[in-house]
């Protein structure tokens, strides 16, 4: 049995009452934990890439982007958890993952059941602390 029902939650998923890319967020974040979702990101072996502005970088070291100059672009990973589903992280600050999800990726019951996977795998893996 699923965790969620697609029919319990499926209003939550309409892009005209939350928008297309709503805001996620990880709060207490570090660069460790940004570290952490780097590397998850590898060992689940999802698609990724890394860009800063047009640019494709490698993937890097969270401390290296947190070291660049303030002024630097904000470098974004766009990861693929699964075909036809986006998640986009922007590297704004240490202490909180920020990323959006197009819902109108998530249609139906298996498209819930693999976004649920994708938020469970992000939301354990960092080394999270409360306030």
């Amino acid at each position: 049995m699923p965790d969620l029902l697609w029919d319990d939650v499926k209003d939550h998923f309409d892009p005209d009452a939350t928008g297309a890319l709503p805001d996620l967020r990880i709060p207490y974040a570090s660069a460790d934990d940004w570290q952490a979702l780097l590397d998850l990101v590898v060992e689940r072996g999802w698609n990724h890439e890394c860009l800063e502005g047009a640019d494709a970088l490698a993937l890097p070291r969270a401390a290296d982007v947190f070291a660049r100059p303030p002024d630097a672009e904000c470098p974004q990973l766009r990861v693929r958890p699964a075909e036809d589903m986006l998640a986009i992280f922007r590297f704004l600050a240490d202490e909180e993952i920020d990323f959006d999800m197009d819902v109108r990726e998530v249609r139906g019951q298996e498209r819930l059941d693999l976004f649920c996977d994708f938020l469970r795998a992000t939301g354990r893996r960092p080394l999270l602390r409360e306030p």
